[in-house]
């Protein structure tokens, strides 16, 4: 892949912005067909300094149209994917933003710079009320190529880069200005992203001074951190070859195999010791100790099950795990709920897979518990994971009508995908009785554990954990058999000699739970959190 980086003049004399946009267009008309990526600087749109929004507004007025319209130009002329960054308007505002051209010119998507400085909220009101809200990592996949973003400020959020690397990016495209940076303080944090993320960063800035030492800095940087070139303070363009999939392994750890640096990182990774979170996220699943109370349906004695009530109560009192079913509509949203039908938890009639979502919202699942949960709706699993990430470990039982379908197989992407968005990954595990379901759990997400629970009597769970290639097997009370005690002993005598952990579905009364405990049992799943988790403390 032939890459071409653009670094123009950038003059604070806001009366040559007419010259400095000229430039850029040239500069893109001297592009050819040998370049495979092109990628402009910062607000390429406003290419000199604009004191206040008025002449930031005049600029976009003048210059972005046309600087959008060759980049699309640009692009299909010279087959190449292309990145620049200008403004653009949206319904709620005007953002910075970087554009991705095909090779074909058409415009494929956008990423809106997660930082903005405060100038550019003070002096340029633009948009960030997006800033204030979680968002997934932007990744626009071309011709095989992962690409993500980090626009100039972006750059010296470290903590980020961690989140970045889970996408595993092939570049990172960074238009950037950093106007005030020496040129090795650039290129030391291009390097630093590059390692991290194991990937290429593409950073186009530009010139504040062609004899200066500060600002300019465009660069190619590999996974390893090696500058294949540092336009400095030079105006112009530079092209350099790369294989964006040529990464960089190192051991992890002494004497271990190789790994990238941010897989190595997350083995041993303790975010509840820094994240600002932190006081409130527990140790993930593999670190946790036995025994635990896992919240069936969440504290449902008190509130209704599958509810933000029921979960929030478990968490606030200190539940090790919660449990919860999911679904998904006929329209494809994954949402929280133990039966088929919604008859016995809301005021609605239907089975979950005839219905909408929107459909959904129409009933009350509060109800049925009580007035005093009069008109909570039903909840969807991605705002479990919005309110509780890290903060407990979910016991997914990933519900279905008949077995692996194609439609059972779409609803496990997606909560394999969401999980995913939410590093939730270490957090969470899936529960089903269903084997072709556990293999298929296991063949798109193997880092996701995995629960096999019962489905007929008599079953040797184990033996169903040990072909599913599952950590964990769930007991079910109605299939114990004449002798419960001897069948439980068994079970956990047979799971803990294979490193096998135990649940067992249930026990309400503290004295059965304790039981449980005596004959094995790692953890013990209940609808009366409260009175059940004292056994633990006791």
């Amino acid at each position: 892949m032939k890459v071409c980086i653009i670094q123009p003049k950038y003059e604070m004399d806001y009366a040559k912005t007419a010259d400095i946009s000229t430039w850029i267009l040239s500069a893109l008309d001297a592009c050819d067909d040998s370049m495979d990526l092109i990628v402009l600087p910062e607000s390429s749109d406003v290419p000199c300094f604009a004191k206040d929004e008025a002449e930031m507004l005049q600029s976009y007025a003048a210059n972005n149209r046309r600087l959008i319209a060759k980049c699309a130009e640009t692009a299909k002329r010279c087959d190449a994917v292309l990145f620049v960054n200008a403004i653009h308007k949206t319904p709620t505002g005007m953002r910075n933003t970087t554009y991705a051209f095909d090779r074909t010119g058409e415009e494929v998507g956008h990423y809106y710079k997660q930082h903005l400085t405060p100038g550019e909220t003070t002096h340029y009101h633009l948009d960030s009320d997006y800033t204030f809200e979680y968002e997934d990592t932007t990744v626009i996949e071309l011709d095989g190529v992962r690409y993500v973003f980090l626009t100039c400020y972006d750059f010296y959020f470290y903590e980020g880069y961690a989140k970045l690397a889970r996408a595993k990016p092939d570049i990172i495209i960074g238009c950037s200005q950093q106007r005030s940076d020496p040129h090795d303080v650039s290129e030391m944090m291009a390097k630093f992203a590059a390692y991290n993320c194991n990937a290429y960063v593409i950073r186009a800035s530009v010139c504040m001074n062609e004899a200066g030492t500060v600002g300019g800095a465009s660069m190619v940087v590999t996974p390893r951190g090696e500058v294949l070139c540092n336009m400095q303070s030079r105006v112009g363009m530079e092209t350099v070859e790369i294989d964006p999939h040529k990464k960089f392994y190192k051991p992890g750890g002494f004497g271990n195999p190789d790994m990238a640096h941010y897989e190595y990182i997350e083995q041993g990774r303790r975010p509840w010791k820094y994240r600002p979170a932190g006081p409130a996220m527990v140790r993930h699943d593999a670190l946790m100790t036995y025994p635990r109370i896992c919240a069936h349906r969440g504290f449902n004695s008190i509130a209704p099950e599958n509810s933000m009530p029921a979960f929030g109560a478990a968490v606030a009192l200190g539940a090790e795990e919660i449990e919860f079913d999911l679904w998904m509509t006929r329209d494809g949203k994954i949402v929280s709920l133990h039966d088929a039908c919604i008859d016995r938890v809301s005021d609605g009639k239907g089975y979950i897979w005839d219905l909408t979502y929107e459909e959904l919202l129409q009933y009350d699942f509060g109800i049925r518990h009580g007035d005093e949960f009069r008109g909570l709706k039903i909840l969807t699993f991605e705002e479990i994971l919005k309110k509780f990430a890290g903060q407990v470990i979910m016991n997914v039982h990933v519900k279905d009508r008949c077995g692996l379908t194609p439609e059972i197989d779409e609803a496990i992407v997606k909560i394999i995908a969401l999980i995913c968005q939410y590093d939730c990954e270490k957090y969470c595990y899936f529960m089903t009785g269903n084997v072709p379901m556990l293999k298929r759990m296991r063949e798109l997400a193997p880092e996701i554990a995995r629960c096999a629970g019962a489905e007929t009597m008599g079953e040797d769970l184990v033996d169903k954990a040990l072909e599913t290639e599952s950590c964990k097997i769930q007991l079910f009370r109605p299939h114990f058999g004449d002798d419960p005690d001897g069948y439980v002993r068994s079970a956990c005598e047979k799971a803990h000699a294979n490193g096998i952990a135990v649940n067992v579905f249930w026990a309400d009364d503290p004295a059965l739970a304790k039981k449980y405990l005596d004959l094995g049992c790692d953890v013990i799943l209940t609808n009366d959190y409260q009175r059940v988790s004292l056994i633990l403390e006791k």
